[in-house]
């Protein structure tokens, strides 16, 4: 059934994603307890929570209750909510999950507009807020242009900025803006970079400096099905896995990125299982993996 349209959608309404798996079977690998899901989204009723006009996907309805059968599937205890680039600055679902699940649980990363005040930056720090997206590939955050004054701006928070690339090669380009940014970096999706570019692409080699030189930097390992070009199995995915884990394994975070928004026929949608098992036979390290896991979402999120 397709998710109806709200009445501020035009006719000619951005494409409809395809709709998540149902949580089909437990993961083969245990997690260990505690595991952090860091970006995952919902979508719910359009009514109460309008999708904005100027946006690049239209969503399916994806609610908490559908996400947290999947946590529970999955053996995540704890979320990190990225308001969906779809809500704009508007934050009110994200902050409506956090505290229902209450901040020892969840966490959320927002989507701010140049009107946001400072008074409202407060209120979604006390909401469960740690983090702004930029994404130069979905409307509805700002670009790179925005990194500096969001920046200034979410300094005195202890924020971070979360940067969302269409293309790795954005990173080469702003490696030297991205070491003098004064916030801490997390770079989404393992720094957008595609399987076949791997691990000798410049704007990967860059985002491994980066990790080098800043210790309040950080790099979401998921959404790699939508980077591969080796899908199901995503092998050419593994080797910049591997060379993230050997570079900074404690400044990798994990992510399922559930529900799998801008995925479109005839893209087939991941079984979230198998994503979980890919990253546990990626990473067989145990106490690796329990850093990934655990204990980095901890220091960078704030939860206890």
């Amino acid at each position: 059934m397709t998710t109806p349209l709200p009445q501020s959608a035009t006719l000619r309404a951005p494409p409809l994603c395809l709709a998540p798996m149902p949580a089909l079977r437990a993961p083969w690998n245990r997690l260990p307890p505690g595991a952090t899901d860091c970006h995952c989204h919902v979508f719910e009723d359009p009514v109460r929570h309008p999708w904005g006009a100027e946006r690049s996907y239209t969503p399916r309805l994806a609610d908490r209750h559908a996400y947290a059968a999947l946590c529970r599937s999955l053996g995540l205890e704890r979320t990190v909510q990225v308001s969906a680039s779809v809500y704009g600055a508007d934050n009110r679902l994200t902050l409506d999950l956090i505290a229902e699940l209450g901040q020892d649980r969840a966490r959320g990363v927002a989507g701010i507009a140049a009107s946001t005040t400072q008074a409202e930056l407060h209120a979604l720090h006390d909401g469960g807020m740690r983090g702004v997206r930029v994404s130069t590939l979905v409307k509805g955050y700002g670009g790179s242009e925005a990194m500096a004054g969001i920046a200034a701006r979410i300094q005195p928070l202890g924020w971070h900025l979360q940067l969302h690339f269409e293309h790795a090669a954005e990173i080469a380009a702003l490696e030297a803006s991205l070491l003098r940014l004064p916030v801490p970096l997390v770079f989404d999706h393992l720094g957008c970079v595609r399987g076949s570019e791997g691990v000798d692409h410049a704007g990967f080699q860059a985002m491994l400096r980066i990790l080098q030189r800043r210790d309040d930097c950080w790099v979401k390992v998921s959404s790699w099905y939508r980077r591969s070009d080796a899908v199901p199995g995503c092998e050419d995915m593994r080797p910049l896995v591997q060379a993230l884990v050997d570079t900074r394994p404690d400044r990798l975070v994990f992510g399922t990125n559930w529900p799998h928004p801008a995925l479109f026929a005839p893209a087939q949608v991941p079984v979230d299982a198998d994503l979980v098992d890919q990253f546990c036979d990626w990473v067989p390290d145990a106490q690796v993996r329990r850093a990934i896991l655990v204990d980095n979402p901890a220091w960078l999120y704030g939860f206890a």
